[in-house]
C-alpha cells in the first residue's frame, strides 16, 4: 500500500485538492492521508509521497493526472528552492502533521513546563525576546510577567485569531494544520501566569478553522491535556469586524459587546476579560512558545536582529510568481523575500510598489526594497511590519485608487468611538474619491494631509492612528499620480 499525502488546508482545497484526493482513493494500493498544507500555494494541489531519502511531490496535480502520477517521476522537496531556502521552526510541520492526530503531537514542551515553575517559564520567554506577531510587537515575557503580578482572580489567556488583513494567512493555517501547537502554547502562558481559562477568538470567515480547533479542543480533553485541573479553553466566533484585531475591541466582544476600543491604560494585563488580568496575543505568538520551552529562550534570542529576535511567517500575495508562506529569520531584506522566494513578478509585469502590514501598512516603492524585515527597520522607514502580509503591486496599479480603497476601508471598519477616526477617515474617503474623480483641489490635498496627521495623532488606537500611512506614503511616493488628477480637472 502506497501513502500519498494531500493538503486539507483551504487554500489546497480552492485549488481542487478534495477532488484530487477522492480520485486517488478510487486508485488500488493508493492510502491517501489529508495533512496541513506546506504554505507553497503555487504548488496546489501538491502530492507528497515517500521515498527512501524522505518526501518527494507531484505539483498542480489533477484528478484526471491520478491513475498514472506514481509512475511518474516525482520532485524531492529538498530540491524544491520555495521551501529548502527558509528557516521553518513554527511551520516546521506545515506538510506533514495530520491536523488532529493528537497522539502523534506529543505536547513535549507542555511536559516539560509542568516540571518548571511559573517564573522559569517567564524567564525562558523574556530571554527569548519574543516579541507578539500580531502587529504592535510588544515583548511577550513583560506582558505575561505582567499579568501574572497583577492582583485579581481568575485570570484569562486569549488568543487573537481574527486576522483580517488583506494578504495574511499564517494564524489561519496553524488553526487548520495544527491547532494543537496553538494550544499548547496557550496552555504554557496560562501556567506561567496562573490562568485556568482561555479563548480562542476567530473570525467568522474562517469557518473550517473554526471546526478544527473545536475538534482539537475535544480532542485534548479526551486527552487530559486540557480540564479543570489544567487549563479549559473555548472557541469564541466573532462577526467579522476587523477593528476586534485591536485587543481591547477584541475583549469587549468577547464579553457580548459591540466591538469597541477601550481607552488605555488600564492595559489588558492588568484590566482585561470582565475586568480580570489578561494575556491578549496572536497565534503566531503562541505557536512560537513550544519551541521556545523545548530548545531554551538562548536558542530563540540568537536569531534574527538585534531587537526582532526569532523567525517570522511572511504572507507573499499580489503580483508574484509564488504567492505562499515564507518562514526565515528577522533581516532578510523585502527584495530577497519577493524575488528569491515569491520568484519575482509574472512574465510582462513590472513593479510598482509593495504594502506591508496589511490595509494600515505603508506603501513602499522599489527605492525601498533593500529594507530589512524586522520591526526597528521598518519603523525606521515609516512602515509596520504588522502581520507579515506582503502584497506586491504592479504597474497597472492606480495608486490614487488604491489609497481611497484603503480609506473607504477604514471608513467602514471603524469602531465609531473616537471622532478622528469616524469622522476624519469619512471625509478622507471623500476626497480621495474627488481625486480619482479629477475633482480636487490643492487645497483637497492639504486637507488630505492635515486630516492624515490629526488621525495619526488623536485617534485612541492604531486603526485609526496607522489608517492614514497608505495614503501618505501614496502621495509621497507617487505624487505625479495624485497631481495628474487634479491637473486633468484643471485642463
Amino acid at each position: 500500500m502506497t501513502k500519498v499525502y494531500v493538503a486539507n488546508d483551504s487554500s489546497a482545497l480552492a485549488a481542487g485538492a478534495d477532488r484530487v484526493a477522492e480520485a486517488l482513493r478510487k486508485v488500488k494500493d493508493v492510502e491517501v492521508v489529508r495533512t496541513s498544507s506546506r504554505g507553497a500555494f503555487f504548488l496546489e494541489p501538491l502530492v507528497e509521497v515517500d521515498t527512501p531519502a524522505g518526501r518527494a511531490a507531484f505539483a498542480n496535480v489533477k484528478p484526471q493526472d491520478v491513475t498514472t502520477l506514481l509512475k511518474k517521476k516525482s520532485t524531492p522537496l529538498a530540491q524544491i528552492p520555495f521551501l529548502a531556502k527558509q528557516t521553518r521552526f513554527t511551520f516546521a510541520n506545515a506538510g506533514v502533521t495530520e491536523p488532529l492526530a493528537i497522539e502523534a503531537y506529543g505536547f513535549r514542551a507542555l511536559d516539560k513546563a509542568r516540571g518548571m515553575d511559573a517564573q522559569q517559564i517567564l524567564d525562558e520567554v523574556k530571554l527569548a525576546q519574543l516579541r507578539g506577531r500580531g502587529g504592535a510587537a510588544f515583548p511577550a515575557g513583560t506582558k505575561w510577567q505582567t499579568t501574572k503580578d497583577a492582583p485579581g482572580q481568575p485570570k484569562y489567556i486569549v488568543a487573537n485569531a481574527d486576522e483580517g488583513d488583506p494578504g495574511t494567512y499564517s494564524d489561519r493555517m496553524i488553526l487548520e494544520g495544527e491547532p494543537f501547537r496553538l494550544i499548547e502554547g496557550m496552555a504554557i502562558c496560562a501556567r506561567a501566569v496562573g490562568a485556568l481559562k482561555g479563548y480562542v477568538y476567530i473570525r467568522s470567515e474562517y469557518p473550517a478553522g473554526i471546526r478544527r480547533m473545536r475538534a482539537a479542543i475535544g480532542h485534548a480533553l479526551e486527552a487530559g491535556v486540557l480540564g479543570p485541573e489544567h487549563f479549559e479553553l473555548d472557541v469564541f466566533v466573532g462577526a467579522g469586524a476587523y477593528i476586534c484585531g485591536e485587543e481591547t475591541a477584541l475583549l469587549e466582544s468577547l464579553e457580548g459587546k459591540r466591538g469597541m476600543v477601550r481607552p488605555k491604560p488600564p492595559f489588558p494585563a492588568i484590566e482585561g476579560l470582565y475586568g480580570k488580568p489578561t494575556v491578549v496575543n496572536n497565534v503566531v505568538t503562541f505557536a512560537t512558545v513550544p519551541d521556545i520551552i523545548l530548545r531554551g529562550g538562548a536558542w530563540h534570542a540568537a536569531l534574527g536582529t538585534a531587537h526582532s529576535k526569532g523567525t517570522m511567517p511572511l504572507q507573499l500575495a499580489g503580483q508574484v510568481k509564488q504567492p505562499g508562506l515564507v518562514e526565515v529569520p528577522f533581516g532578510i531584506s523585502l527584495e530577497e523575500v519577493i524575488y528569491a522566494f515569491g520568484g519575482g513578478l509574472p512574465k510582462g509585469v513590472k513593479f510598482k510598489a509593495v504594502q506591508v502590514g496589511g490595509p494600515l501598512g505603508s506603501i513602499f516603492p522599489e527605492a525601498l526594497l533593500k529594507t530589512p524585515i524586522c520591526f526597528d527597520a521598518f519603523s525606521k522607514a515609516g512602515g509596520i511590519l504588522g502581520h507579515g502580509g506582503i502584497v506586491v503591486y504592479d504597474q497597472q496599479t492606480d495608486m490614487a485608487e488604491l489609497a481611497r480603497h484603503f480609506m473607504e476601508f477604514i471608513a467602514a471598519e471603524s469602531c465609531g468611538k473616537c471622532t478622528p477616526c469616524r469622522v476624519g477617515s469619512t471625509r478622507a474617503k471623500e476626497i480621495l474619491s474627488a481625486v480619482t474623480q479629477g475633482a480636487a483641489t490643492d487645497e483637497d490635498l492639504a486637507l488630505l494631509s492635515e486630516l492624515g496627521e490629526t488621525m495619526k495623532l488623536t485617534s485612541l488606537c492604531a486603526l485609526g492612528g496607522l489608517a492614514p500611512e497608505p495614503v501618505r506614503t501614496a502621495m509621497q511616493y507617487f505624487p505625479k499620480e495624485f497631481a495628474l488628477r487634479k491637473n486633468r480637472r484643471d485642463s
